[in-house]
């Protein structure tokens, strides 16, 4: 249970620089670091997926598939927003 609670603490981590990176790439002033922030935000993002991928293997991280009527009831709702 120990590497469970490890990794679900890598995981919050490593969303939390993709939200940095994010950000920074939005903000950034200048092309040269809007790549800089780019970059590192795409690598981060592999991250995340690569430890998401792990912990779901291991059932650490189960994912529910929705009812395909409920996912039409979801698209209705937001379609007129």
């Amino acid at each position: 249970m120990q590497d469970k609670v490890i990794m679900d603490n890598i995981l919050t981590s490593v969303k939390s620089v993709c939200d940095l990176m994010m950000h920074g790439t939005i903000e950034s002033s200048t092309p040269n670091v809007n790549s800089a922030f780019k970059s590192a935000l795409n690598e981060c993002l592999c991250m995340q997926n690569e430890i998401y991928s792990k912990m779901s293997q291991k059932g650490w991280y189960p994912a529910e598939t929705a009812p395909q009527q409920q996912i039409d009831q979801a698209k209705q709702k937001y379609a007129s927003v």
